[in-house]
């Protein structure tokens, strides 16, 4: 049994993809490229800048910092000193929260972080929802072997990654300084309480 993307999240960007069959924790070490890729495509409208590209209906706050390539979609909101990093593609509507910080990861349509969160080298699906310090952690900092594994349906896969952060499904809520550590997968529509530490979830 294979873990699917299209299980997680629909209508998932095939360009970010490279192929139908990349599998799905490799896609955020390969986001960068693609949107490299991805940029010149788009259409005239985008505003691009240093390899960010942001939509005339988004809006960037003061202070927000957002380093290419980057794909910012419509009416999305990035708020005051939020950081944006290593290759970060936002869909149609989505809220990154002031002080919050983004990194190789891509966040579909109508998601949001609320403020002061981090996600690190994720695949966030459609409406999902980070309360206030909520935390995608991305690397095993407290461990001698800082390979991912990830669990699903009770299989085990190496990823052969140090680097990997969680696949959120559509529609889940993570509550307020929830933590969820590297190699999370997350079926659509789990709600993570307030304060709790996922280890991992079979999705």
């Amino acid at each position: 049994m294979k873990l699917s993307i299209a299980d997680f999240i629909d209508d998932f960007p095939v360009p970010l993809m490279a192929s139908n069959k990349l599998k799905p924790w490799l896609i955020p070490m390969g986001l960068a490229d693609a949107l490299f890729e991805l940029i010149p495509q788009l259409p005239e409208e985008y505003n691009v800048d240093n390899n960010v590209a942001i939509h005339p209906t988004a809006i960037v706050e003061a202070g927000a910092v957002i380093k290419g390539p980057a794909i910012i979609g419509p009416d999305c909101f990035i708020g005051a000193n939020a950081y944006l990093r290593a290759g970060v593609y936002l869909d149609n509507g989505v809220v990154i929260g002031p002080g919050s910080e983004v990194k190789a990861s891509a966040i579909m349509s109508n998601s949001h972080l609320a403020h002061f969160n981090f996600v690190g080298d994720s695949l966030i699906g459609q409406n999902v929802n980070l309360e206030a310090g909520a935390i995608i952690c991305n690397h095993w900092n407290e461990r001698v072997d800082r390979q991912i594994r990830l669990i699903h349906k009770d299989m085990i896969i190496e990823t052969g990654l140090e680097k990997f952060g969680a696949l959120v499904g559509d529609g889940c809520k993570i509550g307020a300084s929830a933590v969820l550590s590297p190699g999370t997968i997350l079926a659509g529509k789990i709600v993570v309480k307030r304060l709790e530490l996922v280890e991992q979830l079979a999705g």
